[in-house]
Parts: structure tokens; C-alpha cells; sequence
């Protein structure tokens, strides 16, 4: 699968494009919302967004909001560590505007890994 990682921490896009490649997946990353909208119009092929929920630029709520209109086909993976409320809210709330599945952080490969089968 072509995969787009839009995390504004350096460490868990890192940690989570070599997890996926170790699994024979292409993966791209970015580090907000925003940079993930303008790479999605030059990219048709991507197949998922795993994108974090709070970030600089445009957030993940947004973000996953704006895929879901205008690329219904690609599926979503919303993470979040939460922030001030907890990740649970965020989370939930991803859930009910388009996210396909959820993770929270911090999350292992192995998790990782099993919530992406789940969007196949």
C-alpha cells in the first residue's frame, strides 16, 4: 500500500515509515495538515492517511475532514497522544468525521500494524 504519514513529531513519523516499509508498505510523510492536503493533489495513489490529530499548520480534525470529502476513496488512520483532554476525545471525535480507525498513543509496530489490516 502507498501510505502518507502526517505527524508533526519528527521521532514517531520516523518510527512509524520504518515500521511500515519493514512491512513492504510506501510510505511518504509530512508534517502537518496542510503539507498532507497539498501532497494528496499530486498524488493520486495514495491508498491511507495515518494522520495525528493535533498539529501546527492545520490539525488533524480539519485535515481528516477535508480527505473524507475530497478523497473518499483513501482510508484513514487518526493517532493521537491527546494533548490537554486525553486522546480518547480527539479520538472519538476523528472517529465520527471520517477516520476509518484509531490509534492511541504511543502505540507499538505490532499495533500499528494490526489497526492497518483492519482498513484492507
Amino acid at each position: 500500500m502507498n501510505i502518507l504519514v502526517i505527524d508533526d513529531d519528527s521521532a514517531i513519523r520516523k518510527f512509524i515509515g520504518v515500521t511500515l516499509q519493514k512491512a513492504a508498505h510506501t510510505v511518504f510523510e509530512v508534517d502537518n495538515g496542510k503539507a498532507g492536503l497539498e501532497f494528496l493533489q499530486g498524488s493520486p495513489e495514495i491508498d491511507v492517511v495515518i494522520t495525528d490529530l493535533i498539529m501546527p499548520e492545520k490539525e488533524g480534525i480539519e485535515t481528516i475532514m477535508e480527505i473524507h470529502r475530497q478523497y473518499p476513496a483513501i482510508k484513514i488512520m487518526a493517532i493521537s497522544g491527546g494533548g490537554k483532554v486525553g486522546p480518547d476525545n480527539y479520538l472519538v471525535l476523528a472517529d465520527a468525521l471520517g477516520a476509518h480507525t484509531t490509534l492511541k498513543k504511543p502505540f507499538s509496530g505490532k499495533e500499528l500494524l494490526m489497526s492497518l489490516n483492519l482498513l484492507q
